[in-house]
């Protein structure tokens, strides 16, 4: 019966009956004679014994979870400054957003916090978490957050019990901040998870010479600090958000999508104002002091204290800095330009480098390019003989007059899949102005949009660049409209069939 109920640690949650059933399977397999067994009462009695503390018919994910805890005692590793341990993850956040076109979906909440504070450094709200987005999480951690509008004059790092006029002094970018801590990472422990093991997330790291350190695979007990602030941001603050859809199924409300519901930049507002107004503020009961073992410090508080032992150094971040979190890609330059997934972006600055080695044996002579998932309207390619980077745009940029990203260009390589790279454009915008407009009458458009083509739309504009698109280059005109004299146009009314021909004006 112990291995029976060893054998439902992974498995699907079953009942006593299964169990009694699996001992007999397993006395029948071992046994050469034939085992008397005790009644069914005796049987459930033994089983009650066995399983106490294995949650065998109970739920399934605490069961796993049960079973990845170490068997003898253990800890944490302690830290005794900001930034010298911190964790990040990632997990589906209990609240429904309205995307545009009325898509309402879940999001993905991506935060990073401070082992020695217990700061929430930057929370970050997207459809879909992508290496990018953990990258930007990092950039977001070493820069202060700034004040908005409708932000009360209380959230100021001013009015806050953090040291403002001693770090303005040191760093000039503390003037006009909220009261959330700038925190430098040095090792950041993860999860195995395809977004912080991605080669992007690694160079981030490898850039801002922060040390990243994989946890043990299916022990979520290595990064239990974050496990458990990402539970506390669900409960603080989730359950508070019109609509909150529960951890569960079974906790779950109906007919949530018909209700109010916040968008995606808006909720990520009230995340921001929540971190900075309640959780730094907030008593936390692993935050004690041992000289004053009943008291328990806010974040802000722990953060003030330990900053007269360990100092301040400000790391600012300059626009070359938030090109290299970006994901990179190694690729050649062709006469035509370069060219990502049936997409061809060229400069004049490219034509001392066209076909070219790079220089870079390891890379085969390719060039190091960084692009953006959210919006593909330009390329960086690094230039190492001048040591700068270099902003190509996408040649067909001026067919699309808002920002999208991959996820839009991808829906619409499927719906042409043999077209041009115009009339893939045209596609991409044309999905974009169909999901805007919103369904229409019948007779007017008879092909309304499908349910994903809005969905990626909503997804597009709830992750668009903030950052407007330059405008590339005009074309210049052609020799025979140059020397040409445009006359003046005169419109031609309208015709009346009901007016009186004969009547002056």
């Amino acid at each position: 019966m112990q291995q029976a109920i060893a054998e439902t640690a992974d498995a699907s949650s079953r009942t006593i009956g299964f169990i009694i059933w699996r001992t007999k399977e397993i006395l029948a397999d071992c046994e050469s004679t034939a085992v008397e067994l005790p009644s069914r009462a005796t049987l459930y009695r033994l089983f009650d014994k066995l399983a106490a503390g294995t949650h065998a018919t109970g739920s399934a994910r605490t069961r796993r979870s049960i079973n990845a805890r170490p068997s003898g005692p253990f800890g944490e590793v302690p830290a005794s400054a900001p930034g010298e341990l911190m964790q990040i993850d990632s997990t589906p956040l209990d609240v429904l957003v309205r995307l545009d076109d009325g898509i309402a979906e879940k999001v993905e909440l991506t935060a990073m916090v401070d082992i020695a504070t217990r700061s929430i450094t930057a929370a970050v709200l997207r459809p879909t978490t992508k290496a990018a987005d953990a990258s930007a999480l990092l950039a977001r951690s070493v820069t202060p957050e700034a004040m908005r509008p409708g932000w009360s004059e209380a959230l100021r790092m001013s009015r806050s019990v953090l040291p403002h006029r001693r770090l303005l002094s040191i760093d000039e970018r503390l003037e006009h901040v909220a009261a959330r801590p700038v925190i430098v990472p040095e090792t950041i422990v993860c999860d195995h998870g395809k977004v912080f093991v991605s080669h992007n997330f690694r160079a981030s790291c490898r850039y801002l010479g922060i040390n990243l350190q994989p946890a043990h695979k299916a022990t979520p007990t290595d990064k239990g600090t974050i496990e458990k602030t990402l539970g506390s941001v669900a409960t603080l603050f989730a359950q508070f958000v019109a609509g909150y859809t529960g951890s569960t199924t079974d906790r779950r409300g109906r007919r949530l999508e018909d209700g109010r519901l916040w968008s995606l930049p808006e909720l990520q507002n009230l995340l921001d104002e929540w971190v900075i107004a309640c959780w730094q503020t907030r008593p936390h009961d692993g935050l004690r002091d041992p000289e004053a073992p009943t008291r328990a410090f806010s974040p802000n508080e722990k953060y003030a204290t330990l900053l007269e032992s360990c100092g301040y150094i400000p790391a600012p971040l300059s626009g070359e800095d938030y090109v290299e979190l970006l994901p990179e890609r190694w690729q050649a330059i062709n006469s035509y330009g370069i060219r990502i997934k049936r997409r061809t972006s060229d400069s004049p600055e490219l034509t001392p480098l066209r076909r070219q080695h790079s220089g870079v044996a390891a890379k085969k002579g390719l060039r190091e390019i960084h692009h953006d998932p959210y919006d593909i309207s330009r390329i960086w390619v690094r230039d190492r003989r001048r040591n700068r980077w270099i902003t190509v745009f996408w040649k067909h940029l001026h067919r699309v007059g808002v920002p999208f990203g991959e996820l839009a260009w991808d829906r619409a390589c499927e719906q042409v899949p043999s077209g041009t790279e115009e009339q893939i454009a045209d596609a991409a915008a044309a999905l974009l102005r169909r999901a805007h407009d919103g369904p229409a009458e019948q007779k007017d458009h008879p092909a309304r949009p499908s349910r994903r083509d809005r969905r990626v739309a909503a997804r597009t504009r709830a992750t668009a660049a903030d950052r407007p698109i330059p405008e590339p280059p005009a074309e210049p005109p052609h020799d025979d409209e140059a020397d040409t004299d445009l006359a003046e146009v005169i419109p031609l009314g309208l015709f009346d069939p009901l007016a009186n021909p004969w009547k002056r004006p």
